[in-house]
């Protein structure tokens, strides 16, 4: 059984803000470096981003909130600010040695685990529109299964596509470093996003607005929605926990302490929706289990898993019987039957194969399983009855999203990683073969694709700050629209994400 776990509610964001003034009139305006890097830190840096560092109106400076900003864009966000955000720069009040005083201390770890129990995520929730505040009619004149949410990494925002005209709707403001891709409720009025920094947003679509927000965590993976879309589940990396949120009000209802029979502590590596088993699956990165967490039943009961590997990535069968997880060795992946609880198979799968990216399609009349791999340059194709790896289709490089559709021919995996990142490759799904390499915009990466409602048209990113929406005609491959956006990343269909097309990462 799960235990809801209540850490004594000692805030340290609430109090070190509290203290800062005191602790600065006490401290030397020098000293050795760690204390003068503290003592500008609550100067310049305390008041939007917390005095440990865990944060506030600003994301949280942590190192495991940092591991997509290097020293030296950290450094030119201090100096000069980060465009569209409310960060300033301090170019003219520090010195460069300053600044880099300021860099280094961001990225030393803490000597404490924080506290972010069930207080502090409550504390943290805000509303901003009630029940009944907004209008249950689309204020467009769009199909709302075809929409699109796009989300723009480079100043931290969203788009909201029309799939059948090709148009963007709205553009909006989102937390920084969304992550872990958004999830839709059941009707597709609302999509719910995970931030690194612990923030989770409701946006109601209908209306495009942001409802309300809580922070479930401190560094967060991301969120899964139940398959009823009653509840949300939200992976920590920090603290070592899983959430488990009202969908409806954001209302916290459980915070489960991730560790092992023997208490041994773990980051969690990513939270799971299993529809057909109404259940929420987790994934662990420092111990040898996988989770089942029920939410067909009122005290939502934990099942674990006990394996003889990590598993950091998953990819579940059609019937969500069977799961396959990357082992942590890089030479197999391991295959786990959830009804019966045990690892049942190995597949012969190296290096790291992105199988959250997988997708299935029928193979010669069987069911299979293709993925790419974050570290060789292939795409695996499996076989689900008998766990062998049926083709390795050579590719550019290794690859991070690998898209298709039911009703399309066609599988399309990008070259993320290496010299080729520009080019994506087109797959024939008969008979798994490359059947075109495309490059949009020659020296820009180009990745994720995802498909329309009904496989008419294949989005592809350029992942890039002047980078933009690239549209293709999904049998013909030629380019249909291109539309200017700012590092888009993910895109996100409403239909295929909702009716769990084969095509697409659930």
């Amino acid at each position: 059984m799960p235990v809801c776990v209540r850490i004594p509610s000692v805030s340290p964001a609430s109090t070190a803000l509290g203290a800062a003034a005191a602790l600065l009139a006490a401290w030397p305006a020098t000293g050795s470096s760690p204390d003068e890097a503290q003592r500008i830190y609550q100067i310049h840096c305390a008041s939007c981003h917390s005095g440990d560092r865990l944060g506030g109106m600003g994301p949280a400076l942590l190192p495991e909130n940092l591991r997509r900003v290097r020293r030296p864009e950290a450094r030119e966000v201090i100096a000069h600010g980060r465009a569209a955000t409310q960060m300033p720069g301090f170019s003219e009040q520090l010195s460069d040695d300053e600044i880099m005083l300021l860099v280094e201390y961001i990225y030393q770890p803490l000597e404490v685990m924080p506290v972010w129990a069930r207080d502090e995520v409550l504390d943290s929730r805000v509303v901003h529109y009630g029940p009944g505040s907004l209008s249950d009619e689309p204020r467009f004149d769009a199909d709302p299964l075809n929409l699109f949410i796009v989300v723009e990494l480079a100043d931290h925002h969203a788009s909201l596509l029309d799939g059948d005209r090709l148009e963007v709707l709205t553009r909006f403001p989102t937390r920084f470093a969304l992550h872990g891709g958004p999830k839709y409720s059941p009707d597709g009025r609302y999509v719910y996003f995970a931030s690194r920094g612990g923030w989770i947003s409701k946006f109601d679509v209908y209306n495009m607005k942001t409802v309300a927000e809580i922070r479930a965590g401190i560094n967060t993976r991301n969120l899964a929605i139940s398959g009823d879309g009653r509840y949300l589940l939200v992976g920590n990396y920090l603290p070592h926990s899983v959430v488990l949120l009202d969908a409806d009000d954001l209302m916290p209802l459980e915070i489960i302490e991730a560790r092992d029979a023997a208490g041994t502590s773990s980051r969690v590596s990513a939270v799971y929706t299993a529809a057909p088993r109404e259940s929420f699956i987790v994934a662990l990165k420092d111990i040898a289990e996988v989770w089942e967490i029920s939410y067909a039943a009122a005290d939502f009961p934990l099942r674990r898993i006990v394996l003889d590997d990590y598993l950091d990535d998953f990819f579940f069968d059609p019937g969500y019987h069977h799961l396959i997880g990357a082992a942590r060795n890089a030479n197999n992946a391991q295959v786990v039957n959830l009804d019966e609880g045990l690892k049942v198979a190995e597949i012969d799968l190296t290096g790291l194969p992105h199988l959250g990216s997988g997708i299935s399609w029928e193979y010669q009349g069987r069911p299979v399983v293709a993925t790419p791999n974050l570290r060789e340059a292939e795409v695996s194709v499996i076989d689900l009855q008998d766990w062998t790896i049926i083709e390795r289709i050579d590719t550019l490089g290794p690859g991070f999203f690998m898209r298709s559709h039911g009703d399309s021919p066609y599988a399309w995996v990008d070259v993320f990683f290496g010299p080729d990142s520009d080019a994506v490759h087109v797959i024939d799904k008969k008979t798994l073969k490359i059947v075109r390499t495309l490059r949009p915009e020659p020296g820009k990466t180009a990745a994720h694709i995802e498909y329309d409602r009904h496989g008419r048209y294949a989005l592809l990113s350029i992942w890039d700050d002047d980078g933009a929406l690239v549209i293709y005609d999904a049998d013909t491959l030629e380019e249909v629209k291109r539309i200017p956006m700012k590092k888009p990343s993910g895109k996100y269909n409403v239909y295929n994400k909702t009716r769990l097309d084969p095509g697409t990462s659930h």
